[in-house]
């Protein structure tokens, strides 16, 4: 693996980077950590939570911290939030501390998975379909060029996308 052991997962809401990330760590024997839930877990309260008190603004210090620190271990998978490569500071965290995997899918099978989703902050709006488009075409270039390994995670079963960022990872 490139530069050392950390494995970062970027990608938007839905590609599956949580449930990978899992899973992957377990194959690998490395361990599992997500921002958004280590960002929880810290506060004491949901994402939601975060945004209506102190706005995406505030949330996204929040994850920026909480990624510096943990991309400063050794060893771990690491599944980030959807929007984490919007912030420079972020994206040279994961480019110089870890091999990062791009787990791409389209708007709309992200829509599918997060259509009954509460938690989705970004989603609370009339149409999320046109949302989740718009997001996809601001942080796509983002996702591109911070990859190392570029993964499509569409109609694929668990397994199968494990094993193909693990192939892909021992010929990096």
């Amino acid at each position: 693996m490139a530069r050392n052991k950390n494995i970062f997962l970027i990608g938007p809401m839905g590609a599956g980077k949580t449930t990978i990330g899992r899973q992957l760590a377990a194959v690998l024997g490395l361990g599992f950590h997500d921002s958004d839930r280590e960002i929880q877990r810290r506060t004491g309260v949901d994402i939601p939570t975060i945004f209506d008190f102190e706005g995406e603004v505030g949330f996204r210090r929040r994850e920026r911290e909480v990624i510096d620190q943990l991309t400063q271990a050794d060893g771990l998978v690491l599944a980030t939030g959807g929007g984490a490569v919007a912030d420079a500071a972020n994206r040279g965290c994961l480019a110089a501390r870890g091999t990062v995997v791009y787990l791409h899918c389209t708007p709309e099978q992200q829509y599918q998975r997060t259509a009954r989703d509460r938690s989705r902050p970004l989603l609370r709006t009339e149409d999320p379909l046109a949302r989740l488009r718009e997001l996809m075409a601001e942080r796509e270039p983002l996702y591109r060029e911070l990859a190392d390994v570029v993964v499509s995670t569409e109609r694929r079963s668990l397994r199968s996308v494990v094993g193909e960022i693990v192939r892909r990872l021992e010929g990096a």
